[in-house]
């Protein structure tokens, strides 16, 4: 498990960039005009962003060796599957506020880059603290445990969108029209700038990205503590979850065992986290443990249903 940061500010700065580049194209060319993503079209992005992946695990390899390399891919695997299980959730939030489909995309996009910054933050703070203080490593462990347990024997979670505290804030203080207008967050009624319900939205995504990096930030600090493995491979995990969505959404109820493979999982990282100091289990045990839960879980999804 890297101690050290392999990430320079030169390559930091280098990374972020390239992130903003591919997102200004993202959205300035090659979704400009507002419109329904086809499942086609899901199905390439998904495609061109794991490859991207990929290839950018190649460079680690080449930069850094076969172990950090193992270490970017195991946390990308992690946070790819809890990613998944949050898909449900962002479908419950659309549906709830009637977004359009033409309009979904956009809202997704804008969720992501307030995500960008909003993990950037979580995990240069969890690696200052697992630094400063080592004893925090058995309290992140003991939340994974705890937080799969919780989700393997809590059954269907209800999703309240109504419930979120930060909607209700935002109710109570904004302007807010009653309909939507187009793709805009914005409109100027009169003298004043009034939010649109898709603003709304915007926010209820953001506030649910936060709490869902309280759990899958911990988790990869089980595998690595080095902050730019963990940044990089959270962020291109995060960055293929807009396309995920639009290819999987419809299939997100049929994959019933799937929040059980992540519990075990989040156990399974949890336990490594609070042993790290006794055994040490090797990095590429780990991708195969996570590899095989998950895997197991689809295909038992898939057999239940036929």
């Amino acid at each position: 498990m890297s101690e050290i940061s392999v990430g320079t500010p030169a390559l930091w700065i280098s990374f972020t960039l390239f992130v903003l580049i591919m997102l200004a194209l993202d959205l300035g060319v090659f979704h400009r005009k507002a419109h329904e993503i086809s499942v086609k079209e899901a199905a390439l992005w998904s495609a061109f962003w794991i490859i991207l992946s990929l290839c950018f695990n190649g460079l680690v390899y080449m930069w850094f060796g076969g172990a950090t390399a193992l270490e970017f891919l195991t946390g990308y695997v992690i946070e790819k599957s809890l990613s998944i299980d949050n898909i449900f959730v962002f479908l419950v939030i659309l549906s709830y506020f009637s977004v359009a489909p033409a309009y979904q995309h956009r809202v997704l996009f804008w969720g992501i880059i307030g995500a960008l910054i909003t993990r950037a933050i979580f995990i240069l703070g969890g690696a200052w603290i697992l630094h400063q203080f080592h004893w925090v490593e058995y309290i992140f462990g003991a939340f994974l445990i705890f937080t799969g347990i919780r989700l393997m024997l809590q059954g269907e979670v209800e999703v309240h969108p109504e419930k979120n505290p930060v909607l209700r804030f935002a109710k109570k203080f904004l302007p807010v029209t009653n309909e939507y207008h187009g793709a805009k967050f914005w409109i100027k009624q009169g003298a004043k700038w009034v939010a649109t319900p898709l603003f709304l939205v915007l926010l209820v995504i953001e506030a649910t990205d936060v709490v869902f990096a309280i759990d899958s930030i911990p988790a990869i600090f089980a595998i690595t503590k080095d902050p730019f493995i963990v940044y990089t491979s959270n962020i291109f995990a995060i960055l293929g979850l807009r396309a995920l969505y639009f290819l999987l959404a419809g299939l997100m109820r049929k994959l019933e065992y799937l929040t059980v493979g992540l519990s075990l999982v989040l156990v399974f990282v949890g336990t490594k986290m609070l042993i790290a100091d006794y055994f040490h289990i090797p990095i590429g045990w780990s991708l195969g443990v996570v590899g095989g839960i998950l895997a197991i879980s689809f295909l038992a999804s898939f057999l239940r249903k036929r």
